[in-house]
């Protein structure tokens, strides 16, 4: 229920008097992980999202804010279908990147189930504090991209709208509906801390063409031909670099 997410108000009565005493819930924290997500009904969703979105949950016609850094990692399980709600296409949209996650590799299946079985602790160490998370952020947004690289971003997310001029010939073949400005802001963004993270003091066409799959691939809706056609969206993202940016 949303009340076991953003919390609930409880009545408390001191001598004759009684008022309601707010108790957060888990979402007030730096980090969510929101195990299988999709199990959550819609109502629980919709409270998510106005926390992923307006930084801040309502209840009782209160608004509490939470604090920064706050960001969401979700796992959903791809298979299951019984017991799950789809995620609307808003809340989707709030994600930066969706990762396709397969079956490990031996060696790390090796690693896991070691890990699991024996008697390995954890050693839990402090990397980073909030304060270093907002500062670092900070220095991602102040990273210098130029204008053709920006350019391709809009220019990738322009061409997965159906109907408009710039869509890709994969585009009017198998989509429905596009992704909007939020895709290309995620591409430079996420541009951006590719190339710190390599050492490299700007981004360049290629830390576009890498990003494309993650950020696109939950924004893009298939259409009848494409379901019929086997054809996934990693598969349609391949077809429009291939024409916008290859």
């Amino acid at each position: 229920m949303p009340s076991d997410i953003i919390g609930t108000e409880v009545l408390e009565k001191k001598g004759d008097e009684k008022s309601f005493r707010f108790i957060r819930g888990p979402v007030f924290c730096n980090l969510l992980l929101a195990d299988e997500i999709n199990r959550t009904p819609p109502k629980t969703q919709a409270a998510l999202l106005e926390a992923m979105q307006e930084k801040r949950v309502s209840s009782g016609g209160e608004e509490y804010k939470l604090d920064a850094p706050f960001f969401v990692l979700a796992t959903q399980n791809p298979i299951e279908q019984e017991g799950t709600y789809p995620l609307p296409e808003a809340q989707l949209d709030r994600f930066m990147f969706n990762v396709r996650i397969g079956y490990p590799s031996y060696a790390d299946e090796v690693t896991i189930v070691e890990s699991t079985t024996g008697e390995v602790a954890a050693d839990l160490q402090k990397i980073l504090s909030a304060a270093e998370v907002l500062a670092n952020r900070e220095v991602v947004r102040r990273v210098p991209i130029a204008r053709n690289v920006t350019g391709l971003a809009v220019k990738l997310v322009r061409a997965t709208r159906p109907d408009q001029p710039e869509s890709a010939a994969a585009t009017t073949e198998f989509l429905a509906w596009g992704a909007g400005p939020r895709a290309a802001q995620f591409l430079v963004t996420g541009a951006k801390t590719r190339a710190l993270l390599q050492g490299r003091p700007t981004p360049d066409l290629d830390d576009i063409r890498r990003l494309a799959h993650p950020v696109l691939r939950h924004r893009l809706v298939s259409n009848f031909h494409a379901e019929a056609e086997g054809v996934d969206k990693d598969r349609i993202v391949d077809l429009i670099l291939a024409e916008v940016a290859p």
